[in-house]
C-alpha cells in the first residue's frame, strides 16, 4: 500500500472506501490518527465520531477474547450480517453504518494506538481534542457538515464532556452505558475509592499505549504495529502517561481533579439518546440516568436496557435503535423517531435473560409510589412503621453483616426506579464504610441475580457511603436521590450515631407473588456463592461485583475500616428502605 506524504493510506474493501492513519492536526500541533469507513459513491454523508484509548487497530476478537465468545453465543444476531473483520471494542462496525450511507471514524486519543502525546485519560486535554477532531472531521470534503458521536463506555462517557462544549458541527450523541460524573459514578462510590480505573488502566489502556510498537499488538487487517511504528522503552512510556492511580488516591475528595473530567450536564443543548444497563453498578447507570435528567436539551431520551456490557449495542435491536436517532438528526429521514416514547425501559423478570420493552413519560416514573419499609432490629425485617423500642446491633465491618426481609409479598410487586436508605449508624473508630446490598429472594432463601455489565451474577441492586462523606447537598439532594458533596470530611465519634443518607443506584426487577425484598447492610464488598466468573480483560475473578471492588488498603485501612459498626434503633433514629413501587398502567 502506498502511504502519502501525511503518512496515511487508502483502499477500497468490502464494498466501502477505507482511509487508514489519517491526520487530524490538533491546537498545538500534535497530530492524532483516524481511519475513516466510507460510502464509495460522492454523496456527502454525514460521519459517526469514536475518540478513545483503545487502539483503533485492535481487533474485538483479539483484544477481548472472552467478551467476543459470549456475544458470540449469547447474542449471534450481534454478529450476523457483517464479515466482522472490522469490528473493535465498544464501537460501531462499519459494515452495519456504511451501507446505510454514514461515515464511520475512529480516533486513536493522545497518547494510545497509533495517536502520540501524553496518554491522560478522561482529561480536559483529550476534550480540547475531541472537540478539533469533531470540527476538522465536519469539515473533510466527503462530510455533509453533520457529526454524531455513538459508543459503548469510554466512547459513551466522553460525549457528555464535549457536548458541554457545544461543537457547532456536533448534531447528536449517542451514549451507550457512559457515565457523566468522574468521581461519583467511576472512582468514588459514595466517597470510597473503587479500584476498577487503577486495574482497568493496567489491562486495557498501558496495552495499547502509543510507542508499545513491536512489543504491541498487530493488526488482524492491515497488517501494521496497532500502537504505532516506534517503539519506545519502558522509561520512555512511562513518562509519557499519567499516573493515574496515585492521582486518584491522593484526591479523596471531589475537587477540581475530577471536576476537570466532568462536563457541565446543564450546558449540553445538543439531541441525545442516553442507553443505560440495569447491570451497570459501579460504572455507568447513573451517569446514564444522571445525564438525562439534568442535561439542557430540548431533544433527549433514556433507554435503559439489561445484559452484557458490550452485547445489546451491537444486536439487531441495539442498531436498529441507534439508526432510528442518528438517521433522525444526522440525515433528517422519517425513521419514526418523532414518536419515540422519552422513555423506554426493559423490565426485568427472576429467571429472564431477554426483558420486554415498555414505554414511560419521564424519569423517575411518573406514578411511582415511594414506599418505605422500616429496619426493626427485633425479627430483623422491614417492616411498615418504625421501631418503638431502643436497640441496637452490633456487626463485623468484614464480614456478611446483616440482612433485614420483608414478609413473602402478597402479590406481584414492581421496583422499577432510584432506591435509598437511611440509616442510624456508629463505628468503633473515626469512620466507616457502608456497603448496601438490594437483594430479591425466591421461597427457598436463594438470592435473585441477573447478569450484570460485567458480571453474569450481579445483584439486584448496591449502594454505598462512606461515613465521613455524609455531608449532603441540599440543592442538589431529592427526595429519591440523595447528592453528597464530597468536599470535606465530618469524622465520626466513637460510638456516636449519626444520620447516613445512601444512594442506591437504580433498579428494575418484578417481584413475584411469595418472594422477598431483603437489604443486606454490610462494610464490605458483596460476594456471591459459586464459582467466580472471569473475562479476558479483567485482571481478577469476578464474584458479584464485577470489577468494582472497594479494596485498596490505603483507602481502606483495616485499623479504621476493619472494625465494628453498630446500628441504633427507636426513637430518635431512623433505619429505613425507600423503594419505587410501580402500580400497574
Amino acid at each position: 500500500m502506498d502511504r502519502t506524504p501525511d503518512g496515511s493510506w487508502s483502499e477500497v474493501r468490502d464494498g466501502m472506501r477505507i482511509e487508514w492513519d489519517v491526520p487530524l492536526v490538533m491546537d498545538d500541533g500534535l497530530v492524532l490518527r483516524a481511519d475513516v469507513f466510507r460510502p464509495l459513491g460522492d454523496e456527502p454523508c454525514p460521519a459517526i465520531l469514536t475518540y478513545g484509548p483503545y487502539g483503533k487497530g485492535l481487533a474485538f476478537q483479539d483484544g477481548y477474547k472472552t467478551a467476543w465468545e459470549i456475544l458470540a453465543r449469547d447474542y449471534p444476531d450481534a454478529l450476523a450480517g457483517s464479515s466482522n473483520l472490522y469490528q473493535s471494542w465498544e464501537v460501531p462496525d462499519p459494515e452495519k453504518w456504511v451501507p446505510d450511507g454514514y461515515a464511520c471514524v475512529r480516533i486513536d486519543s493522545r497518547g494510545a494506538g497509533r495517536s502520540p502525546g501524553f496518554l491522560s485519560v478522561h482529561g480536559p486535554r483529550e476534550t480540547a481534542d475531541l472537540y478539533d477532531c469533531i470540527e476538522l472531521v465536519a469539515a473533510l470534503p466527503w462530510c455533509s457538515g453533520k457529526v454524531g458521536m455513538c459508543g459503548i463506555s469510554y466512547f459513551a462517557a466522553n460525549q457528555w464532556r464535549v457536548a458541554a462544549l457545544n461543537p457547532p458541527s456536533l448534531a447528536a450523541i449517542c451514549v451507550w452505558e457512559g457515565y457523566s460524573d468522574n468521581y461519583r459514578d467511576a472512582t468514588h462510590h459514595g466517597g470510597i475509592l473503587s479500584v476498577f480505573r487503577k486495574n482497568w488502566q493496567e489491562m486495557q489502556v498501558k496495552t495499547v499505549q502509543h510507542g508499545l510498537g513491536e512489543r504491541g499488538p498487530v493488526s488482524r487487517v492491515t497488517g501494521e504495529l496497532v500502537c504505532g511504528p516506534e517503539t519506545l522503552s519502558e522509561e520512555e512510556l512511562a513518562r509519557n502517561r499519567a499516573d493515574m492511580p496515585r492521582d486518584i488516591l491522593e484526591n479523596p475528595l471531589d475537587g477540581d481533579y475530577y471536576r476537570a473530567a466532568n462536563g457541565d450536564l446543564a450546558k449540553i443543548t445538543v439531541p441525545l439518546l442516553s442507553a443505560g444497563n440495569w447491570g451497570g453498578q459501579g460504572l455507568h447507570l447513573r451517569g446514564n440516568i444522571e445525564g438525562f435528567t439534568r442535561a439542557a436539551s430540548e431533544h433527549k431520551w433514556l433507554e435503559v436496557h439489561g445484559g452484557a456490557h458490550w452485547a445489546e449495542f451491537y444486536t439487531d435491536y441495539g442498531v436498529g435503535l441507534q439508526k432510528r436517532f442518528l438517521g433522525h438528526f444526522l440525515k433528517g429521514e422519517d425513521t419514526g423517531w418523532s414518536e419515540q416514547p422519552k422513555v423506554t425501559l426493559q423490565i426485568r423478570r427472576p429467571g429472564k435473560i431477554r426483558f420486554p420493552m415498555r414505554a414511560e413519560a419521564d424519569w423517575p416514573i411518573p406514578r411511582t409510589n415511594w414506599t418505605k419499609h422500616h429496619l426493626a432490629a427485633a425479627n430483623l425485617t422491614l417492616a411498615a412503621a418504625p421501631p418503638s423500642a431502643a436497640e441496637t446491633i452490633t456487626y463485623e465491618a468484614m464480614s456478611p453483616g446483616i440482612t433485614f426481609l420483608t414478609p413473602p409479598m402478597k402479590e406481584e410487586t414492581e421496583i422499577t426506579g432510584p432506591v435509598v436508605a437511611r440509616l442510624s449508624l456508629s463505628s468503633e473508630t473515626r469512620d466507616a464504610d457502608v456497603f448496601l446490598v438490594l437483594h430479591v429472594f425466591d421461597p427457598k432463601g436463594e438470592t435473585v441475580s441477573f447478569y450484570g455489565a460485567l458480571d453474569p451474577h450481579t445483584p439486584v441492586g448496591q449502594g454505598w457511603l462512606r461515613a465521613s462523606h455524609r455531608k449532603l447537598d441540599p440543592d442538589r439532594s431529592l427526595p429519591w436521590r440523595p447528592w453528597h458533596s464530597h468536599d470535606e470530611v465530618w469524622p465520626l465519634r466513637r460510638g456516636e450515631p449519626v444520620t447516613l443518607d445512601v444512594e442506591i443506584w437504580p433498579t428494575c426487577i418484578i417481584v413475584p407473588a411469595g418472594w422477598r425484598i431483603g437489604l443486606n447492610v454490610r462494610g464490605c464488598d458483596y460476594e456471591r456463592k459459586g464459582d467466580a466468573a472471569t473475562l479476558s480483560n479483567m485482571r481478577y475473578p469476578m464474584k458479584g461485583c464485577g470489577p468494582f471492588l472497594h479494596d485498596d488498603p490505603d483507602d481502606r485501612p483495616p485499623e479504621v475500616f476493619g472494625r465494628r459498626y453498630t446500628l441504633h434503633f427507636g426513637p430518635g433514629h431512623e433505619n429505613w428502605l425507600q423503594l419505587p413501587v410501580i402500580p400497574p398502567k
